[in-house]
């Protein structure tokens, strides 16, 4: 049975996402900062028929990101998906004239080291498989700077230009990286932005692996 972590498993996208990939087969690694909520959404899944564990990490602690995904795939088998779609912090979403190099560091953290240990640890089971999936979600920022969420645009950026890389160099390998843009809030009435829909939109870049860019709604 493959396995798909999702890093930011929350109750909205990383539950739909859970749920999409495990009727499809996966198990699932539910990776979050806290363990209640993983705990609660275990036991919704179990009674639905997936198979689905929770593990605690913070993504800006890298130590512990990388102790969860190796206990995911020693519990649950190879991670041949990567979902990385944690919630940024309030304090990465404030004006660029009121973030300071701490924020920013925070959110290059948050965007950039995060992404960059989980991918690093479960690459080489990618590439004994053969094949594997790592996706990125990031909202309009990652394509286009916005002031007012200043800590996002620039470490959404970065992620984005270290996925692009990663797409590039891993493709021969079978490998897929693919970004997903959310340009709108998740959950907040517009069909196309429901957490169903958008986890409907990763399998897809899963199963049809493509470019490295899809925006929603574009």
């Amino acid at each position: 049975m493959p396995t798909i972590a999702i890093i930011g498993a929350g109750p909205g996208l990383g539950a739909a996402s859970a749920r999409r990939f495990g009727r499809e087969g996966f198990s699932v690694a539910l990776v979050s900062r806290g363990a209640r909520g993983p705990d609660a959404l275990r036991g919704e899944l179990a009674r639905e028929g997936i198979e689905a564990r929770g593990y605690t990490a913070d993504v800006r602690d890298t130590a512990s990101l990388e102790r969860a995904l190796d206990a995911a795939a020693a519990e649950l088998g190879t991670v041949e998906v990567l979902q990385y779609s944690p919630v940024p912090s309030r304090e990465f979403l404030r004006p660029v004239l009121e973030t300071s190099p701490a924020d920013l560091a925070a959110a290059t953290a948050f965007s950039v080291l995060g992404p960059a240990a989980a991918v690093h640890r479960v690459l080489p089971g990618m590439r004994e498989l053969g094949r594997g999936t790592v996706l990125l979600v990031n909202g309009a920022s990652a394509a286009a700077p916005n002031g007012n969420v200043a800590g996002t645009s620039v470490a959404f950026a970065g992620e984005s230009a270290y996925g692009a890389m990663l797409h590039e160099a891993l493709a021969p390998e079978g490998v897929h990286v693919g970004q997903l843009i959310v340009p709108g809030a998740i959950g907040g009435g517009d069909p196309l932005f429901e957490p169903d829909a958008l986890a409907g939109r990763l399998w897809g870049i899963h199963t049809r692996p493509g470019g490295f860019r899809v925006t929603v709604g574009g």
